[in-house]
């Protein structure tokens, strides 16, 4: 527009001639268009089409096209009705639909509309105005088509009449103008310009009225507007001339100024104007009539034609119209009249709330967005005036958001601090717009935020240590539980995944966890004996980028089956008869061996019972139930036969239970001689190449070394001891010095130590097997056993051999 501007007072220049006149053109051409460097300036006629060109804003603003779509460009008219449109694609500004002047700008002589065009990201906003000029398409029209006069014939010449003024929508030049009168030989007219500005007109009387001349004039009375074309209109002034009557009706004053406020009630009293008349009867008596008077001014007050009083009968608004002026005609019987103004004056009340009008909201906003990240802008407006029509805004609550004012009215909502979807996923923020007014009014509006989410939470597992137990010998991927991890996130940000945490340089784990909803399995089948119970580490991971992860750890645990069988170490299960001897002369409870097994398995499933299957003789050798010794339940007679054979069940407490089975040969001897025969007899040769037979006597030879040390190593500690010690006492020993160890190992590598504390001599028993060799005709006491060789040892031990 100043380009525009700035070639048309060139080119005038030019035609003109002047160089000075040029020089002062540009000035004035500069000083405009600085003047409109804050504000986009345009016109438009009324009445143009629809979509019809008002300016180039990418032009005129200097911006690419590009922009205007990339920086989501927009017009915004001020009010609620949106008169404009902006073509983002081509920049161009162009009304919505036609536009009236005379609807949108009534009783106004400039008629501007405001606009704002609002850019994003940065956000920027241009002020702009649209002037709608005035075309001539509204004749004047007079209230009436015929105005009625009745002037007494006495009237003398120079006499005023006021008469209805035209009413012309149009403004300027295209508004009413002059008025004319038709010829006629006794009235002329008067046209005057009131202090507003709105031209009346009067008829004034050049000659005087004859009623027997003439009793009736009618008059033709012509307004016209200044357009181009002029437009007119006419009314007929019907003048009647009456009778005389000398006085006419006066006021108290020529004008009455009221001050009412726009909330009066209906029916409230504006003001009585009175006029009196001076003459009697008929033409003493006053009615009273507006004239000269808006149409909305009639429609809001009334005039009692009797008694002069004006109320109120329509809502009185400050915000539409501040002042009413109206003219009160006083007429009298004989229709003689004067006039009085009355104006009234609107004060303003709060009776408008603020309006709160949105133009831009982001719906979704990050959690992680920086503070001070702007939402939402809008403005708020109030129509009323002075402080009822100042306005202030708050948020409702303690809210993580602020308001900013920035503009003409405008506000930016802003975040004021951190959020946290996890705590506050969405915020409807309420916003309170309050004037200043004695009673001060408000008016709300609620805005709806969502917080987005952003991978800021990594998953947590119920539990540290997920334990979780399985049976032996299990089918292959098997379920046996699940872990469960969870992520205070949403979306993809919460779709948890789990894996298991792979170890350099150990063996791929037998359980697998499904990585959807974390269920373990088992995969192979698992041996209690083998591998008891193991752990592993499970990550879970949600779906964000960058992911985040946690661990935990998964502990099996086997559960024992009773899958295996108790084995025997003795006697051992590959010969068929363990050979036994025992003297005919061994007592009750007599430990005659000892069966010894153990099981893989662990708990009640390893849990062993002995107990005497089948037996030569069931009464004479019961068998310990928890230890498997096998003893004679009395003492041993002639009777009994000499070969005793006894089948001994090995039974674990497993479901159900498994069992083993250890035979034993027993042979009732005299002496060595027949002892060895029937040993002999019974015993197979044992399998020299039998692994188990080599270990026993690998291991009985070192435990004998070192059983040996020890003893030697005992001896002489304790006669070291014995030589200092001041008393002694005879030394005591067990009945059965084998008693303890006996059946763990075969009877001929028994050692046995026996000790006294205290004693002087200290004894050393090497027993050799066991043989019986008694005196003839003396039999064994109860614990004596004596052999061949016993004399022989007990002497060289230093002791006597019992």
């Amino acid at each position: 527009y100043g380009g525009w501007l700035f070639w048309r007072v060139m080119a005038c220049g030019r035609r003109s001639g002047d160089s000075k006149r040029q020089v002062i053109l540009f000035i004035l051409c500069v000083c405009v268009c600085q003047s409109g460097a804050e504000t986009l300036r345009y016109s438009l006629p009324e009445e143009m089409e629809r979509d019809s060109f008002v300016a180039n804003i990418a032009k005129d603003l200097g911006v690419p096209l590009s922009q205007l779509a990339a920086r989501k460009a927009r017009v915004v008219s001020e009010g609620n009705e949106q008169l404009f449109r902006l073509d983002q694609n081509t920049g161009v500004l162009t009304a919505r639909a036609s536009l009236d002047r005379e609807e949108i700008c009534p009783q106004s002589d400039t008629c501007t509309l405001g606009f704002k065009i609002f850019f994003e990201n940065p956000l920027q906003l241009i002020r702009g105005e649209v002037e709608v000029r005035d075309i001539n398409d509204n004749s004047p029209v007079f209230p009436e088509k015929e105005m009625v006069l009745e002037i007494p014939e006495t009237t003398s010449p120079g006499s005023r009449f006021p008469l209805e003024s035209a009413q012309d929508k149009d403004v300027g030049i295209n508004g009413l103008q002059n008025y004319s009168l038709g010829p006629n030989p006794h009235f002329s007219l008067a046209i005057g310009t009131g202090k507003d500005g709105v031209k009346y007109v009067e008829l004034v009387l050049q000659r005087q009225l004859d009623r027997e001349e003439q009793g009736e004039l009618n008059l033709l009375l012509t307004a016209i507007d200044g357009g181009s074309p002029p437009r007119s209109g006419t009314a007929r002034v019907r003048i009647v001339v009456v009778d005389a009557n000398d006085n006419i009706p006066v006021f108290e004053r020529e004008t009455y100024e009221v001050r009412l406020a726009e909330n009066s009630p209906l029916e409230q009293l504006v003001v009585r104007v009175a006029a009196a008349d001076p003459d009697e009867g008929s033409n003493g008596e006053v009615r009273y009539a507006f004239t000269q008077t808006s149409e909305r001014s009639r429609q809001l007050f009334q005039l009692n034609p009797a008694t002069g009083e004006i109320r109120v009968v329509g809502n009185l608004d400050f915000e539409e119209t501040k002042t009413h002026k109206m003219v009160v005609k006083a007429t009298d019987g004989g229709e003689l009249s004067a006039h009085c103004k009355v104006q009234v004056e609107v004060l303003d009340v709060n009776d408008n709330s603020p309006e709160i009008a949105l133009t831009s909201l982001t719906a979704s906003i990050p959690e992680d967005a920086p503070p001070r990240t702007v939402v939402a802008l809008f403005s708020v407006r109030d129509r009323d005036s002075g402080d009822n029509g100042r306005t202030e805004c708050s948020i409702d609550g303690d809210l993580p958001f602020s308001l900013t004012p920035t503009f003409d009215n405008y506000y930016e909502l802003r975040t004021n601090a951190a959020l946290d979807r996890e705590s506050t996923a969405e915020y409807n923020i309420t916003i309170t717009a309050m004037d200043w007014g004695k009673t001060r009014l408000s008016s709300r509006e609620s805005i709806f935020v969502q917080i987005s989410d952003v991978n800021d939470n990594p998953p947590e597992f119920t539990q540290e240590v997920y334990t979780m137990s399985v049976t032996e010998n299990n089918s292959p991927v098997l379920r046996i539980g699940s872990m469960k991890a969870t992520d205070a996130d949403a979306g993809k940000n919460a779709r948890v995944s789990y894996a298991l945490v792979r170890q350099d340089g150990k063996e791929q784990p037998e359980v697998s966890v499904n990585a959807e909803n974390g269920d373990v399995y088992i995969l192979r089948p698992l041996d209690y004996e083998k591998v008891p119970a193991f752990e592993v580490a499970v990550r879970a991971a949600d779906g964000g980028s960058p992911p985040l992860s946690a661990q935990a750890v998964l502990r099996i645990v086997v559960r024992d089956e009773n899958d295996n069988a108790p084995v025997l170490l003795h006697p051992h299960p590959d010969s068929s008869a363990a050979g036994e001897l025992v003297p005919r002369w061994a007592p009750s409870g007599y430990l005659v061996a000892k069966v010894v097994a153990v099981d893989a398995d662990a708990g009640q499933n390893a849990w062993l019972s002995y107990e005497l299957a089948k037996a030569t003789e069931p009464g004479l050798f019961p068998v310990g139930r928890p230890s498997g010794e096998v003893r004679t339940a009395r003492a041993v007679t002639e009777r009994d036969a000499a070969r005793q054979r006894l089948i001994v069940l090995v039974r674990d407490r497993g479901q159900p239970p498994r069992s083993a089975t250890a035979t034993l040969a027993v042979a009732l001897v005299d002496g060595f001689s027949e002892a060895h025969l029937l040993v002999s007899e019974e015993a197979p040769a044992a399998d020299p190449d039998g692994p188990l037979t080599l270990y026993l006597i690998a291991s009985l030879v070192c435990v004998s070394a070192l059983f040996l040390a020890t003893a030697v190593a005992a001896v002489v500690v304790k006669v070291r001891r014995a030589r200092r010690s001041e008393t002694e006492t005879l030394p005591t020993f067990p009945t059965t010095a084998t008693e303890s160890n006996a059946g763990s190992l075969p009877r001929s590598y028994v050692y046995d130590v026996c000790f006294a504390a205290g004693t002087v001599n200290s004894e050393f028993r090497f027993l050799r097997p066991l043989f019986p060799c008694f005196p003839a005709g003396l039999p064994p006491g109860p614990g004596e056993q004596r052999s061949s060789v016993c004399s022989q040892d007990a002497a060289n031990l230093g002791g006597e051999g019992d």
